[in-house]
């Protein structure tokens, strides 16, 4: 994203943009809420609607696409301190999260209970964080999402090509695999290989958002392996082959051995007696990420070791198991 003065004089801090190759395609909304980091959605809304915003020297809507070579004009908006607020610890501490990285994609090991991005009162997740780290790198997006409590592999693509690559793979549901390391109440059967039951997305009336296994819902499946059980607690290997909203915690519950720790679709009572031992957190981990060849770049295996809270129950688990 480059920045050209030209024509004639304007107001001090208007930005004349042309658009690059790696940002073809997308909307120009989604571009200004990615560029004026801060700015809240209505005033970026609103000033597309009053024509501040000219694409080519014309007026545009929110879903107008970019095309590499465009100009855009991007008027002066005003950052309220308040919205610009940070999460200065997260900032400082997310290069040391990376398990790798290349010319292409970023993987960190993302720290259970911090978002993936800002919002719902949350100023700065890891997104926002690791733009601010990096403010020459200017395509950093998330390719996938991962719940705030749950910790793991996390993928950044540093070019939009390769973002689109990337997902394209995810809606194929078959080459790109992700593996969890899951920690549930009771004793999962060593038979129960996989679950397949539709998924709907629900929201209550309080406005919060739940999912659950509900017929005319979305095809859903993933795949389990037991691979621990001390009768109280199990550890598990998932596989999401779909990628639904909550997916593996709703399976889990469905199949009555809901994920320990969450506080959505778990069991209240027994989770209370591990926060007074200090073991607060959702007990779920993205642990591997297998990603394809795509294009001229090559295959990717990624780890993510299991750490903290999380490790400690799984030890105990397996020391009850040799006692």
């Amino acid at each position: 994203m480059s920045v050209k003065p030209s024509g004639p004089a304007r107001p001090p801090n208007v930005q004349l943009l042309e658009i690059e190759e790696d940002f073809a395609g997308q909307r120009v909304d989604n571009y200004l809420l990615r560029l004026l980091k801060g700015v809240p959605k209505s005033r970026i809304y609103r000033i597309i609607r009053k024509g501040e915003v000219r694409l080519n020297g014309k007026r545009i809507k929110p879903d107008t696409r970019l095309q590499t070579g465009d100009r855009l004009r991007v008027p002066p908006v005003r950052v309220s301190e308040g919205s610009d607020t940070r999460n200065i610890y997260l900032e400082k501490s997310i290069e040391k999260t990376i398990l790798y990285e290349d010319k292409v994609v970023i993987i960190i090991n993302k720290p259970e209970g911090i978002a993936v991005h800002g919002g719902s009162g949350i100023s700065a997740g890891i997104i926002e964080s690791l733009r601010h780290a990096r403010p020459r790198e200017r395509s950093l997006e998330l390719v996938h999402r991962l719940d705030r409590g749950t910790s793991g592999c996390l993928m950044i693509a540093k070019r939009r090509s390769y973002l689109k690559l990337l997902q394209a793979e995810l809606q194929r549901k078959n080459r790109l695999k992700k593996y969890y390391s899951v920690v549930t109440h009771g004793r999962w059967p060593p038979r129960k290989q996989h679950i397949n039951a539709p998924i709907m997305r629900n929201i209550l009336r309080s406005g919060e958002r739940l999912s659950r296994v509900q017929p005319g819902g979305k095809e859903c499946l993933t795949e389990f392996r037991s691979t621990a059980s001390d009768g109280q607690y199990s550890v598990l290997e998932a596989a999401p082959i779909t990628g639904r909203t909550h997916q593996i915690r709703v399976h889990c519950r469905y199949a009555g051995f809901p994920v320990v720790g969450d506080d959505k679709y778990g069991f209240e009572d027994e989770d209370r007696k591990l926060r007074i031992r200090g073991m607060k957190r959702l007990m779920l981990h993205a642990a591997r990420l297998e990603i394809p060849a795509l294009g001229d770049y090559p295959a990717i295996v990624v780890e993510a070791p299991v750490e903290g809270q999380m490790q400690r129950l799984i030890d105990e688990i397996n020391m009850n198991i040799i006692s």
